[in-house]
C-alpha cells in the first residue's frame, strides 16, 4: 500500500509539472502570435489571438489557487483577481482601486480580465505580474504547492510578458469578453502545426519498410539470403519512436474528435436559440399587428363620436339663433326687464317717487294734467296776486 500511495504520488507530481510546462509553453506561443498579429492591425477584443492569449493567463494565474474558507469550514471558489488586488496593491500608479470601484463590472472574475485588458493598455502586465510574484508571502498564502506562480516558470512567465510593451492593444471594457460566467478556454488548434522534412518522412518510411521485411523474413523460413542482423537495442529504440509517433497522433485525433464535438453542441444550441428567435419574432409581429388593428379601430370611433359632437353643436347653435330672430318683443321685453332692472338697483326707492312714477306712468293722468294747463279758466297763483284791483278775499 505505501508502494502505491508513492506511486501515485510520483504521477501526480509528474502530470503537474507536465500541465506547468505545457501551459507555459502554449503562452510563449501566444505571446508571439500576438506580436505577429500586431504587424499587420491593431490587436483588439475581436482578434482570436488575444482571446487565446487572455483564456491563457487566466488558467496561469489560476493554477492550483487556493479557496476561500467559510464560517461553515467550506472553500468557495475564488478568483486570481482576489490575489492581484493585495499583491499589486503597492504598485505606484496602479489601476486596481479604478478597476475595484466600476460600475458595470460586478463580479471577480469580470473584474481580473478587465484588469488584463487595462494593464496591456498601459503597457504594465509584465510589471505588475513581477510586483506580484516578489510579495512570496502574499502568494503563498493564496496558491498551494505546485502552482506555477511558486515554480521556475514564474521568472520566465515574467519574462514573456516583457514583449507585450511593444504592442498597441485597444479594448473596450464595456463588451462580452468581461463576462465573468463564462469559463476561460484554451484553443489549441493554432498551436497544432508540424513541419516534418522530407528526411524524417522517409525516415519514417524505411522504418516501417524495415519492420515489415523483417516480419516478412522471419515468417519465410526458405529464404536463403544472408542473415539480416541487427542490434536488439536499435530494434527496440526504432519501435520505441514509432509508437510514441502513433500515440501523439492517436491524442491529436482525440483532441480534433473532441473539438469537433463541442463545436457541433454549439452549433445545436445556436439552431435552438436561432429558432426560439425566430418563433419569438414572429410571435411580436402578430402582437404588434393586432395592436394596430385595435388602435386603428379607436381613431376611428374617436373620428365618428367627434363629428357627431359638432354636429350637435351646429343645431344647438341654429336653434338659438332662430329663436331669437323669431321672437324680437321677448328680446325687447327682456332687454327692458334688464334695463328696468338695473335702473331699479341704481335708484332708491323712496314712497314719494313711487307715487309721482306711478301717476306720471299713466296715460289718462298725462292727458287731464295737460288739459288742465290748458285751460283758460285756470290762472297762476302768482297774477292772482299782482294784478291791480284784486284783493284777497
Amino acid at each position: 500500500m505505501a508502494a502505491l500511495s508513492l506511486s501515485r504520488k510520483k504521477n501526480s507530481s509528474r502530470n503537474a509539472g507536465v500541465e506547468r510546462k505545457n501551459l507555459i509553453t502554449v503562452c510563449r506561443f501566444s505571446v508571439k502570435t500576438l506580436i505577429d498579429r500586431s504587424c499587420f492591425e491593431t490587436i483588439d477584443d475581436s482578434a482570436p489571438e488575444f482571446l487565446n492569449f487572455a483564456s491563457i493567463l487566466e488558467q496561469i494565474l489560476s493554477h492550483r489557487l487556493k479557496g476561500q474558507l467559510t464560517w461553515f469550514g467550506y472553500e468557495s471558489p475564488r478568483s486570481f483577481w482576489d490575489y492581484i488586488r493585495v499583491a499589486c496593491s503597492k504598485v505606484p500608479h496602479s489601476c486596481i482601486c479604478s478597476i475595484e470601484n466600476m460600475e458595470n463590472v460586478s463580479s471577480s472574475r469580470a473584474k481580473g480580465r478587465a484588469w488584463i485588458r487595462v494593464a496591456l493598455m498601459e503597457k504594465r502586465l509584465s510589471e505588475y505580474i513581477t510586483a506580484a510574484l516578489r510579495d512570496y508571502k502574499t502568494t503563498r498564502r493564496f496558491y498551494d504547492d505546485g502552482a506555477i506562480v511558486l515554480g521556475e516558470e514564474a521568472n520566465m512567465l515574467a519574462g514573456m510578458l516583457l514583449g507585450l510593451n511593444a504592442i498597441d492593444f485597444s479594448f473596450c471594457l464595456k463588451g462580452e469578453g468581461l463576462d465573468g460566467s463564462f469559463p476561460a478556454v484554451i484553443d489549441y488548434t493554432p498551436y497544432l502545426k508540424f513541419t516534418q522534412s522530407s528526411e524524417s518522412i522517409s525516415s519514417d518510411e524505411e522504418e516501417l519498410r524495415t519492420l515489415g521485411s523483417s516480419g516478412s523474413e522471419s515468417s519465410t523460413p526458405e529464404n536463403i539470403g544472408p542473415p539480416f542482423i541487427m542490434d536488439e537495442n536499435s530494434w527496440y529504440n526504432k519501435c520505441k519512436r514509432v509508437e510514441q509517433k502513433y500515440r501523439l497522433a492517436l491524442e491529436q485525433k482525440g483532441y480534433l474528435e473532441e473539438l469537433v464535438r463541442l463545436r457541433e453542441v454549439q452549433l445545436s444550441d445556436s439552431v435552438s436559440q436561432n429558432k426560439l428567435l425566430l418563433q419569438r419574432i414572429k410571435d411580436l409581429d402578430v402582437n404588434h399587428k393586432l395592436e394596430k388593428e385595435q388602435l386603428e379601430y379607436i381613431i376611428v370611433e374617436l373620428q365618428d363620436q367627434l363629428k357627431s359632437f359638432q354636429s350637435l353643436g351646429h343645431l344647438s347653435a341654429d336653434a338659438s339663433l332662430s329663436q331669437i330672430s323669431f321672437d324680437p318683443g321677448q328680446s325687447q321685453d327682456e332687454n327692458g326687464k334688464h334695463d328696468s332692472s338695473h335702473l331699479s338697483e341704481g335708484k332708491e326707492e323712496t314712497p314719494s317717487l313711487l307715487g309721482l312714477c306711478g301717476s306720471l306712468t299713466s296715460v289718462a293722468s298725462y292727458k287731464s294734467l295737460a288739459s288742465l294747463k290748458s285751460s283758460e279758466c285756470l290762472a297762476s297763483p302768482t297774477t292772482e296776486m299782482t294784478s291791480p284791483g284784486l284783493t284777497p278775499s
